[in-house]
Parts: structure tokens; sequence; C-alpha cells
């Protein structure tokens, strides 16, 4: 579990000692560090499996390359000593890219290859303990689905083509992922916690995509609509029922992804309905600010009750 304290503030009011004040402070700036070096490191290898994959001649070329990088990183994490454990975890994850990529490419995409794809990362980042590879895996799950982003031309791109399946499937997958984080022991608590994340966010995106433009979902023989509307006061039901329960249950970080979605999604409704003349984008602007300030009133009443 991590918390967030204000250390200068417990020594003021004399909640800890000047040197357990000390201690933490060193140990907050080497997780600072980390982060920051996990971030940078996370960019690289994506980038370095980027290029392999466009430099390599042929998807079979990438994927036994990619077996290879990804078997030597696995002997190394697993028989090497130590100092050799942040290399391995990197041959790991160019590796499980470099095969998950030539498998996209050798099927054109197809949804058993990003369920193939979905494997190939999700096996070595839970012998690793990759928290990228699980979070990638989870997006290749929902990329079996239609999930999409891209960018072209100065412009970003976000598609789900079944945003009802989307959500559907992602609620339930978030809940037996964070079932599992209940019950695993750390670091393998860390990454289902991890995947569930993921799917919380996608969750949210299918819910977006489906306000906006509604879905259709067709089972046997039937076919069940949901219209835009549905899916916008869904949304919001759901956005306050799982905010007041992170809330209770001291989920900090759900809470503040509530916040943001709940903003997000009362400004696309706004701005859906009422267009982008300057008055509603001013209010909305200002609504904005509004939801800002009541998310940092209630992350600092939830710092001094915990």
């Amino acid at each position: 579990m991590k918390a967030l304290v204000d250390l200068d503030r417990l020594l003021a009011e004399g909640q800890i000692s000047s040197e357990l004040h000390a201690r933490l402070r060193r140990h907050a700036a080497q997780e600072t560090a980390s982060l920051a070096y996990g971030l940078l490191a996370g960019l690289g290898v994506v980038a370095v499996a980027g290029a392999g994959i466009a430099l390599l001649p042929a998807p079979a070329t990438a994927i036994l390359v990619g077996l290879a990088v990804d078997a030597l990183g696995l002997a190394l994490a697993y028989f090497g000593t130590r100092k050799w454990q942040l290399v391995a975890a990197l041959w790991v994850i160019i590796g499980s890219l470099l095969t998950a990529g030539g498998l996209l490419l050798w099927a054109a995409g197809s949804a058993p290859a990003f369920i193939a794809a979905a494997i190939v990362l999700a096996v070595p980042g839970i012998l690793v303990r990759s928290h990228l590879l699980v979070v990638l895996a989870v997006l290749a799950l929902a990329s079996a689905l239609g999930a999409r982003a891209g960018y072209f031309e100065a412009s970003y791109l976000l598609g789900i083509d079944a945003p009802l399946l989307t959500a559907l499937c992602f609620a339930l997958f978030a809940l037996l992922a964070y079932l599992l984080h209940l019950r695993l022991p750390h670091p393998m608590s860390g990454l289902a916690m991890s995947a569930a994340r993921t799917g919380v966010l996608l969750v949210n995106l299918g819910f977006w995509v489906g306000s906006l433009f509604g879905d259709r979902l067709q089972v046997g023989g039937y076919e069940w609509e949901v219209t835009a509307p549905m899916f916008a006061v869904a949304w919001a039901l759901a956005l306050l029922g799982t905010g007041l329960w992170g809330w209770w249950a001291g989920r900090r970080w759900l809470i503040n992804l509530c916040a943001v979605f709940g903003a997000i999604h009362f400004l696309t409704q706004w701005l859906e309905r009422l267009g982008a003349a300057p008055g509603s984008v001013l209010v909305a602007g200002l609504l904005a600010l509004g939801f800002a300030l009541a998310l940092r009133a209630l992350n600092s009443d939830a710092a001094r009750r915990g």
C-alpha cells in the first residue's frame, strides 16, 4: 500500500522525529528517481521495439528475433546475478514487444492475433514482474474487441468499435484482477492491481465512446440497442458509485480517476448538447476549474483522515 503524506507538516506537528523525517525523505527521493527511470526506460524500450519491427524484413524474422531476445532475457533474470536483473528485464520487454508486433503483422491485426499478443506480453511480464508488459497485455485484449488509438497529421485517434462489450468485459476483468490483488503476495499483487487499473481505464473509454454514438449488441437472435443517452446516464451512475466506494475504501487513485472522467463526461455532454459557442466554452471552463478545486479539497481531506 502506498500513502501520500506531507513529511514537513508531520515533523512540524511532532508526529515524527527528525531522524525518521530525514530517512523518509531519502527513501522518497529514491522512489522518485526510480519512477523517472521507469518512465524513460519504458519509452526507450517501446521505441527500440518499434524500430526493430520496422527494420526487420519480415514478420517471421521479428517473431524469431523477439523469441530469442526474450529467452536470453529470461535466462539472465533467473540464472544471472543481481547486477544483470535490469538488463534482463529490458531484454524481456524488447523481446516480448518484437514477438507481439511480429504476430500482429503476420496475422494482419486480427482478433486472435491480439489475443496471442496479449499472452506473449503477459507471461514474460509476470515472470520478470514488469508492470509495462502487463498493462500492454490488457490493452492488447482490448484491441481484440476493436479498441485502437492512433496519430496522423497532428491529430489523435481513439476508436472503440464495441463500447458496450468493452465496458462490460473489462468491468468484469477489473473486478477479477482486483480480487486477485487482494489474495496474491507482493509483488504479484502489484501486477494484478496494474491490470485492474488498466481495465477500469478501458471501461471509462468504452462509456465515453458509447455516450456519443450508442451501440448495438447482438446475442443469439436478439439485438440489444443502447442509445447514447442511456450510456451517458449509466456512465454517470457508475462513476458516482465507484467514486463513493473508492472514498469509503481509501482508494485515492480510483477517486481521482472517477473525478477526472466525471469532468470529461460532463464537459463532453455539455459541449455535445450546446456546441462549442464562446459562452458554453466559458461556462464549461469555469466548471472544470470548480471540479479541479473540489478534487483538490477531496484529496486534502483524504490525506488528513488517512
